[in-house]
């Protein structure tokens, strides 16, 4: 099989990030006004910390998959 060029996978993680980032924010803030209504401010203030910053791990492994070295 014929290995991605860079320039297709750079096409990929744009559209996925383009894809991902939006549809994550929408159930992260869906979660947490259906679970949080009632909740110590200190709790959503670290369930948004989390969720705000745990939406880069998958862009990140997508990034590294990115600049991977393409097998010879």
């Amino acid at each position: 099989m014929r290995s991605l060029t860079p320039h297709t996978k750079k096409l990929i993680v744009t559209v996925v990030i383009l894809l991902w980032v939006p549809i994550y924010a929408l159930l992260a803030m869906r979660v947490g006004v259906s679970i949080l209504p009632d909740a110590n401010p200190w709790v959503e203030l670290l369930y948004y910390a989390v969720t705000g910053t745990a939406w880069i791990l998958p862009i990140g492994l997508m990034l590294r998959w990115m600049n991977r070295e393409p097998r010879p």
